[in-house]
């Protein structure tokens, strides 16, 4: 028999369970990574850096943030309920990037709204680009990946698959738009924001991280209170009781590519918005992606949030010292320091 009144071993329980305060909980490692974070805001002042341009740096890195928790967040949508790794996923920002590129291109031109450098054009662009890449991205489950899961094939090879449709959709933007670089408005001028402390931002970023805010709060509205949010959810936890207690698995799959493919959309607009276009943007943030991710904890919105902007300052932060050539090296240094400390990420879900 069992003996209930037995207390559970030490090494039965999870690390951070036998030491809440300890090396592996939440608390420390971030407290960590913001000794780190400010190691590199003094490397760079030391550098000879002034302490405004590393305020300024800081707040660009949290727009970068922004972008990248935007793509992350889909990211971790379509492995919390697919359980694999889609490396396509950072075409999905390219693709909707070069799709509002070229609305913009056919809309009439319009004078730019507010201090921003865009016109109504853009706006009008971006929703249709979001719902022309989450078409793209259930058109390829259906045509890639729902035939290999209903064939059971191991998660290798839908993560070869994944890898496979990176090269081809990235190969149409080549072939339809070129390899040069591109703009939304070339030419036109774009100043800086003189806030206190001399802070300078340019209305863009502001825009930017205001707008991957507001729908990390709606993603998580939808996710919490909606019904299709708790049918994600439960498919997430278990597909096959899902399916037993009368859930759609395949529409949930369906909004669940929607979802992720759309945030990556955005996400591409505002990359090349806030800095240029070019057809392997996808690809040069699929690591910082992942990093932001696994950092965060698999499956949880807000910790993929919370780690992009933690690898977005620190991106930033080391351009000061570094060569920006070295962000995604950056990104997969941090990526290592916390799996080392904490393998399930900083909020990984219970």
């Amino acid at each position: 028999m069992i003996d209930r009144a037995r207390p559970v071993a030490d090494e039965d329980m999870p690390a951070d369970a036998r030491d809440p305060g300890g090396a592996r909980s939440s608390r420390f490692v971030g407290g960590v990574l913001l000794l780190v974070l400010a190691g590199m805001w003094i490397a760079g002042w030391l550098s000879g850096t002034s302490a405004e341009d590393m305020l300024s740096l800081t707040a660009w890195g949290v727009m970068l943030g922004g972008i990248i928790a935007l793509g992350g967040i889909g990211l971790t949508l379509c492995y919390g309920v697919l359980k694999f790794p889609n490396f396509a996923h950072g075409e999905f920002l390219t693709l909707g990037a070069y799709v509002t590129y070229g609305m913009v291109l056919v809309l009439p031109r319009s004078e730019p709204i507010w201090r921003f450098s865009f016109g109504w054009e853009l706006v009008v662009g971006l929703p249709l680009a979001a719902a022309v890449t989450a078409v793209v991205a259930i058109t390829i489950d259906r045509l890639l990946y729902r035939p290999l899961r209903r064939h059971h094939s191991p998660l290798v090879l839908l993560a070869m698959a994944s890898l496979g449709m990176e090269f081809l959709l990235r190969g149409i933007v080549y072939l339809i738009w070129g390899s040069d670089f591109h703009f939304y408005y070339s030419g036109r001028a774009n100043p800086a924001l003189y806030l206190p402390f001399g802070l300078r931002l340019q209305a863009d970023q502001i825009f930017v991280f205001a707008l991957a805010l507001v729908l990390v709060a709606l993603l998580y509205w939808m996710l919490t209170r909606t019904r299709i949010g708790k049918a994600m959810r439960a498919t997430a936890d278990n597909p096959d009781l899902a399916q037993v207690r009368g859930i759609d698995t395949e529409q949930v799959v369906a909004w669940t590519w929607a979802i992720g493919a759309g945030l990556a959309a955005v996400g591409g607009v505002m990359y090349g918005l806030a800095s240029q276009m070019r057809p392997d943007m996808g690809f040069v943030l699929l690591l910082p992606l992942f990093a932001a991710v696994i950092m965060g904890g698999i499956g949880s919105a807000w910790g993929a949030l919370v780690g992009s902007i933690i690898i977005g300052v620190a991106m930033q932060l080391t351009s000061a010292f570094l060569n920006p050539a070295y962000g995604p090296a950056v990104a997969f240094v941090l990526m290592v320091l916390v799996l080392l400390m904490r393998p399930q990420g900083l909020f990984a879900q219970r």
